[in-house]
C-alpha cells in the first residue's frame, strides 16, 4: 500500500499505515459510539425528561446529525490554515466537554442543545479523517485505506449498543455520555502523541473568505465532487432513517426490545467484511465497477425488501437478513464514492471535505428524520423511504457520469486542473 508522510511531517512518532488506519478508525468511531450507545437508552431518556411523544425522542439521534454536518464547514478551513494537528486536538476536547454537558442536562431541551454541539465538535473528525487520507494516498489505495477505517468503524455498530445496554445494567443513562468524554480522551492523546501532521506545506491556504470561497465554489461546481455528493446524501438519508427508527421498529413492530443489541449487531456484520472485501477488490475492479456495483445492489435489495414486507408479516429474522444485505451494498458504494468526490479535490482537500460533509450530513439527517417521523408502528415507512433513497442516488450517479456507468477512466473534461487554488501562505 503506497504510503508516505510529507516531509515537513511533525510529531513524537511516525506511525506506519496499519497504525494510522487504526487511529483513524477510532477517531471515526467516536461517532458511531456517540449516535449507537444511546439507542438502548432512548426509552430511559423519554421517562427521565418527561417525552411522551416516541417520535420525538429520535431527536437525540437526529440533532447529532444536525451539529455533525453544520460542524464540517468550520473545520475544514481551519485545518487548511492551521494545519490538522492542532484543529484536531480542539474539537476532541470539545466533543468530550459537550459529552459531559450531555450527562448533566436536566431538561430534554437542553439535551437537544449539547448533542448539537457535540456533534459539531465531532465533525472534525470527519473532516480531518478524509482529508489527512487524502494527504497520504491516491486512487485505490486511498479507497482501500478509507474501506479498511470504515472496517474497523463498522464494528463499533455491532459494540455499541451492547455497551450502552450494558452501562445501564450498573448506572443511568447518564453514565453513558461521561464513558463517551473518557473514550474521546483516549482518542486524543493517542493522537496527540502518536500523529504526525499531514498537511503539506504547498497546500496550507490562508484563512479568508475568498480563499475559502474560491475553495468551496471548487467542491460544489466539480461534477465528480458535487454528483459524488448528492448520490451519498441520497443513501446515507437511508442510513440515518435506519438509526433513528430501529429501536422502535425492534420495540414496537417486532415487540422484541431485549434484543436490539444482536439486532445491531447482526445487521452491522457483513457491513464490516464489506468494507474489508472492498479494500481488496476495488484495486482490481477500479473505483467506478466497485461503487457503481454496489449502488445498483442496494437499489435492488431494497425495492425487494418494501415489496416483500407489504406483502406478508415479516418476521424479525428476515428483516434483519435483507437489511444486511441492503448494507452490505452500501459498504460497497459508500467508500468509493467518498473517494470519487475527492478526486480532483487535493489542494483543497480540507475544504471540500467540509463542504461534501455538510452537503451529506445535514440531507442526510434531513432525509432520515423525514422517514423516521413516519413511524406507525410498522417497518413500512422506513422500507419505503429507503427504496427511495436507493433510486435518488442512482438517478443522480446517472447525470453524474452521463449516462455511463462502470466507466474504469474518468474523462479528460472532469480531471481538469485547478491550479490557479494553490497559493502558498505568505
Amino acid at each position: 500500500m503506497p504510503f508516505a508522510l510529507p516531509p515537513s511531517a511533525s510529531g513524537a512518532g511516525r506511525p506506519g499505515p496499519r497504525e494510522i488506519v487504526a487511529l483513524l478508525a477510532a477517531l471515526m468511531a467516536l461517532n458511531a459510539f456517540a449516535i449507537d450507545a444511546m439507542i438502548p437508552a432512548l426509552p430511559a431518556i423519554g421517562a427521565d425528561l418527561g417525552v411522551s411523544n416516541e417520535n420525538r425522542r429520535q431527536l437525540v439521534v437526529v440533532a447529532y446529525f444536525f451539529g455533525f454536518g453544520v460542524g464540517q464547514i468550520l473545520w475544514g478551513p481551519l485545518a487548511d490554515r492551521f494545519g490538522r494537528r492542532p484543529i484536531l486536538a480542539v474539537g476532541v476536547a470539545l466533543y468530550a466537554a459537550f459529552a459531559l454537558l450531555c450527562g448533566l442536562a436536566h431538561t430534554f431541551t437542553l439535551l437537544i442543545v449539547a448533542r448539537v454541539a457535540m456533534g459539531a465538535s465531532a465533525a472534525v473528525t470527519r473532516v480531518l479523517v478524509t482529508a489527512m487520507v487524502r494527504d497520504l494516498f491516491e486512487g485505490e489505495a486511498m479507497a482501500r485505506v478509507m474501506s479498511l477505517v470504515f472496517m474497523v468503524f463498522m464494528l463499533v455498530p455491532m459494540l455499541a449498543p451492547s455497551v450502552g445496554q450494558a452501562i445501564l445494567l450498573v448506572g443511568p443513562w447518564q453514565a453513558i455520555f461521561i464513558v463517551l468524554a473518557a473514550y474521546g480522551l483516549f482518542v486524543l492523546t493517542w493522537a496527540m502523541v502518536r500523529l504526525p501532521e499531514t498537511l503539506r506545506p504547498e497546500y496550507r491556504r490562508a484563512l479568508n473568505l475568498g480563499e475559502i470561497g474560491r475553495a468551496a465554489r471548487l467542491a460544489a461546481t466539480d461534477r465528480l465532487s458535487a454528483g459524488y455528493t448528492l448520490a451519498l446524501t441520497a443513501v446515507f438519508g437511508g442510513l440515518t432513517a435506519y438509526i433513528a427508527s430501529i429501536q422502535q421498529i425492534v420495540f414496537d413492530a417486532f415487540g422484541s426490545g431485549e434484543l436490539i443489541g444482536l439486532v445491531f449487531a447482526a445487521i452491522a456484520a457483513p457491513m464490516t467484511v464489506a468494507s474489508w472485501a472492498n479494500s481488496r477488490v476495488v484495486g482490481r475492479f477500479g473505483l467506478r465497477r466497485t461503487g457503481h456495483s454496489g449502488l445498483l445492489a442496494f437499489v435492488a435489495i431494497t425495492l425487494v425488501h418494501a415489496v416483500l414486507a407489504a406483502s406478508i408479516d415479516e418476521p424479525l429474522w428476515l428483516f434483519v437478513v435483507m437489511m444486511g444485505l441492503s448494507f452490505t451494498a452500501f459498504a460497497f458504494t459508500t467508500a468509493n464514492f467518498g473517494t470519487l468526490a475527492m478526486t480532483n479535490m487535493a489542494p483543497v482537500a480540507g475544504t471540500a471535505s467540509s463542504v461534501q460533509g455538510v452537503v451529506g450530513t445535514i440531507g442526510g439527517a434531513l432525509t432520515g428524520m423525514t422517514i423516521g417521523l413516519q413511524f406507525d408502528g410498522t417497518q413500512l415507512p422506513f422500507l419505503y423511504g429507503t427504496a427511495l433513497c436507493g433510486l435518488a442516488a442512482l438517478a443522480i450517479l446517472l447525470w453524474t457520469e452521463r449516462g455511463r456507468l462502470f466507466a474504469a477512466l474518468v474523462t479528460p473534461q472532469m480531471l481538469r486542473a485547478e491550479v490557479s487554488l494553490r497559493p502558498p501562505v505568505e
